[in-house]
């Protein structure tokens, strides 16, 4: 339907790694099945009062420099 699939990563704190030396070692350590071919490092992910990550939100801000929204 036009989406791909993409990583959110929210780093502990304190930590300094790059998308780069995430997505290498996926590689190394995952099936192929499960690699993500892009990461993106984020603050911290939505959430509802309960805890569910808000997934679409994670899609509003991929679509937000996007010229078509599907």
């Amino acid at each position: 339907m036009g989406e791909s699939v993409k990583a959110f990563v929210v780093l502990k704190h304190d930590t300094n790694v790059s998308e780069e030396e995430i997505i290498e070692t996926a590689r190394v350590n995952l099936a192929s099945y499960q690699k993500q071919p892009s990461i993106e490092i984020i603050d911290k992910l939505p959430k509802t009062p309960t805890g569910k990550i808000l997934k679409q939100v994670l899609r509003d801000l991929y679509w937000v420099d996007q010229e078509k929204d599907i």
